[in-house]
């Protein structure tokens, strides 16, 4: 596949951490005495922020989507900063991308205080040459807002750049504003996996099939 930028989701697509997020939406559930199944911890941790706020707040969490992000962070800082991985062949399939010349951009819900520890930690931030996060776009995923703007970062054209994802919304997204989109597998999106490989012009379960 021919592109010149390629624009990487964090969670689920490049990092091991939506196991880290159910159990960090769990605790928070229980926390305020709301039970909270392996199944619907599952779907909150494939959520933006915003939209695992508005789930919490549908089960009765009266905290405002505000406070409870500053809780979501505050409960990840350490996970990502020791505990969390890149995917299998992750990190060679960025150290092949940069020794072609391919600009690289992360565009991502996490925070600066989130993805910058987890990706020092695994020794990548340095292959990045920008980085962009939903709430700098304005818009969550289910908008192409964040894909744009890191592509207006790397100083491209949107039809110049092919994104990484594992989610639907991003994937839809991403096709809305005219980018290749490469579908990742992450055990979290296996619901969606049959309408996330029709809408990908490429899916891939592990990224040594891209090297």
């Amino acid at each position: 596949m021919e592109f010149s930028a390629a624009i990487f989701d964090l969670d689920g697509t490049l990092i091991e951490s939506n196991s880290v997020w159910a159990k960090i939406d769990k605790r928070i559930l229980n926390k305020r005495g709301i039970p909270c199944s392996d199944d619907f911890a599952a779907k909150l941790s494939s959520l933006t922020y915003e939209e695992a706020a508005e789930e919490m707040h549908r089960l009765g969490v009266k905290e405002d989507t505000e406070s409870l992000i500053k809780e979501f962070n505050a409960l990840a800082v350490q996970e990502y900063r020791y505990n969390i991985f890149l995917k299998d062949n992750a990190k060679e399939y960025l150290e092949y991308l940069k020794g072609r010349g391919v600009k690289l951009a992360l565009a991502t819900a996490s925070p600066k205080e989130l993805y910058e520890p987890v990706l020092r930690h695994n020794g990548v931030y340095g292959y990045f040459d920008a980085f962009c996060t939903t709430a700098e776009a304005g818009k969550s995923k289910d908008y192409p807002d964040v894909y744009l703007l890191a592509a207006s970062e790397l100083g491209v054209s949107p039809a110049e750049c092919a994104v990484f994802e594992d989610v639907l919304n991003g994937i839809v997204s991403a096709k809305n504003a005219g980018m290749t989109v490469i579908g990742v597998y992450d055990k979290y999106s296996s619901n969606d996996i049959v309408t996330i490989r029709l809408r990908s012009d490429k899916f891939i379960m592990n990224f040594s099939e891209m090297i």
